[in-house]
């Protein structure tokens, strides 16, 4: 079958309704909290953000499990695709016990790094240390969702996904105001839902995909070779994306230091940048699969085919995005929250939100098309790259308005990505 406009929306579509469902569960968070206090406001967003800092640097889970699971369906080899996974959920194992023994080193330097002041330190430790619980699930979750994305299959993400967030918001509103947990009540709901998509994960591969799973894996998962290979796609990609969660991390970090208000406006704009993400990551999770797909089958036409309409659809939703954008900016931000002094703070930024979806979803479609070709070591250089153009840019005009300047730095910080994955397509390609 040829790559068409049917084939990417088939993926394309459930990727982006279950990747929108995502930030919705920090986004419930944020709005259970920001009816609460401004205080309680800052301290989630800061206290998702830390602990994103150490989850979402594990995200290469996912990306490697989807080029390596989407290159071997495309070759038709069933045993790789087994030992793919048995390989991705021992490895995510592993790296859940390595994180939960080290969690109290790894709140102590997230609290240091972020700047936390000692108004939001109390309620920051309780919510890291609850959802902290949560360790083997979300490793888990990003390796079966790489392996159903490599499989062509979006639709079982989808329906976990939004399983996953109806049982969180239930059971966090359930938490918070009917039985006063505040903080530790949403993240507690968030622990539950995560380990419900975990099991919902292992009915899913136990009910159609049984037939990879087989006692013959055990020998094939010890493989040498294929054990260096597996670990370099992962080490490189882990590089990528730490250099990722640190841009965001710094960014959180400097607000916090810029004080209550800026801290509180930039956790909602953050919001924001969640949902265009996660929207735009649907085509570029597409193109994940579809690009491995036909790599893995040598088939270049509908291999260059696909990144096209990766492109074509990444740059429509982003107009799209940026119109919602311009015309919803106010009332999105009554949503969050309730508080005047924030509102007003955070409607001096309209402009960045409407442009942000235009500047960004270039290097977002680029992401999925070189994992789908396992091209990491272009990913990892170019990233690098672009986390010092941040750095350098932002240090620059910080003392002429340090939060301005932190938008205008997140730009340049996507722009050097969208070009030079651009350069490197051509020497990708040639390989």
């Amino acid at each position: 079958m040829s790559a068409s406009h049917k084939e990417i929306l088939k993926l394309a579509i459930p990727n982006i309704v279950s990747n929108i469902s995502i930030p919705l569960l920090s986004t419930v968070d944020t709005i259970l909290m920001g009816q609460l206090s401004a205080l309680h406001l800052g301290a989630i967003g800061l206290g998702g953000m830390i602990f994103n800092f150490v989850y979402w640097n594990f995200g290469f889970l996912r990306m490697g499990t989807t080029g390596l699971t989407a290159q071997a369906y495309g070759a038709q080899d069933d045993c790789k695709l087994g030992v793919t996974l048995v390989r991705g959920m021992l490895l995510a194992l592993l790296l859940a016990i390595i994180i939960f023994i080290t969690q109290e080193w790894l709140l102590e330097v997230a609290t240091w790094f972020f700047a936390v002041q000692d108004t939001h330190a109390p309620l920051i430790t309780e919510y890291f240390t609850m959802r902290m619980w949560a360790a083997p699930a979300t490793m888990l979750m990003y390796v079966f969702m790489g392996w159903f994305f490599g499989l062509q299959n979006a639709i079982y993400p989808m329906i976990i996904t939004i399983i996953i967030n109806i049982v969180n918001i239930i059971v966090s509103y359930l938490l918070v105001y009917e039985y006063g947990m505040e903080i530790r009540g949403v993240a507690l709901g968030t622990v539950i839902a995560q380990y419900t998509g975990v099991l919902l994960c292992f009915v899913a591969v136990a009910y159609k995909y049984s037939r990879y799973i087989h006692l013959e894996l055990i020998r094939a998962v010890s493989k040498i070779s294929e054990l260096v290979d597996f670990f370099k796609v992962n080490s490189n990609l882990f590089i990528r994306t730490v250099c990722l969660t640190f841009v965001f991390a710094y960014f959180y970090r400097e607000s916090s230091i810029a004080g209550a208000l800026a801290l509180a406006s930039n956790a909602i704009l953050l919001q924001f940048v969640n949902w265009m993400s996660y929207g735009i990551d649907g085509f570029a999770y597409a193109a994940e699969s579809m690009v491995g797909k036909y790599a893995g089958a040598k088939d270049d036409s509908n291999l260059i085919r696909s990144v096209k309409l990766s492109f074509l659809w990444g740059l429509i939703l982003a107009v799209l995005y940026a119109a919602f954008y311009y015309i919803f900016y106010d009332q999105l931000l009554h949503l969050f929250s309730s508080d005047n002094d924030v509102f007003a703070f955070a409607l001096q930024y309209k402009s960045w939100m409407v442009f942000f979806p235009i500047i960004a979803f270039a290097c977002y479609i680029w992401d999925g098309i070189f994992i789908g070709l396992l091209a990491i070591r272009e990913m990892r250089d170019s990233m690098i790259v672009a986390l010092i153009v941040f750095l350098s840019l932002y240090h620059l005009v910080e003392t002429a308005d340090p939060l301005q300047g932190l938008w205008l730095a997140m730009f340049s910080f996507l722009i050097v990505r969208g070009l030079l994955l651009t350069l490197y397509w051509k020497n990708v390609t040639v390989r």
